[in-house]
């Protein structure tokens, strides 16, 4: 996939958020230095352009909601918990970079990592926090719904995340 630079961005925190070593970005970008522009296009490893995966996933974090799209059509709106005011969830566009399954922790069943370092989509070991504002920014499902989210999306799935 190709990702355009961010003001703010550095190889290194690019490398994070996409869990790939610097040194897989500079061999799938040759020539390219430490000092980065913004929209400066590269290549991440590894990962299928978004536009080519028929799946999108939309949060909205105000009405605490998950939808999953098939080519644009919605199939299925799922209850989340999302970030508490003073650790709000990311408002933005990322992609599931990679999955854990059986994390530990408070993660529940699975981790889906999102494009942004310390962000995921995840179960829970506390299902009656489901629908409320109480995570430290993750989008937090039901383990049942988590597990049929990641049965149907590759990795490289596009994740928008509403206020």
């Amino acid at each position: 996939m190709i990702h355009a630079v961010r003001a703010g961005e550095t190889l290194y925190s690019i490398s994070m958020d996409y869990r790939v070593s610097i040194q897989r970005l500079q061999a799938a970008n040759p020539g390219i230095g430490h000092m980065l522009y913004v929209g400066q296009k590269i290549e991440i490893p590894g990962l299928p352009d978004p536009n080519t995966i028929p799946y999108g996933i939309q949060v909205s974090v105000g009405k605490r909601r998950l939808s999953l799209y098939h080519n644009g059509k919605l199939v299925k709106i799922f209850p989340v918990a999302v970030g508490k005011i003073v650790s709000r969830s990311p408002v933005g566009e990322f992609v599931i970079v990679n999955r854990q399954y059986n994390p530990g922790g408070p993660f529940g069943v699975l981790w889906l990592s999102l494009s942004k370092q310390g962000y995921g989509i995840h179960g829970t070991n506390e299902p009656s926090s489901i629908g409320k504002v109480v995570s430290h920014g993750c989008i937090r499902m039901y383990n049942r719904d988590v597990l049929q989210i990641a049965n149907i999306v590759p990795n490289g799935t596009r994740v928008v995340i509403q206020p």
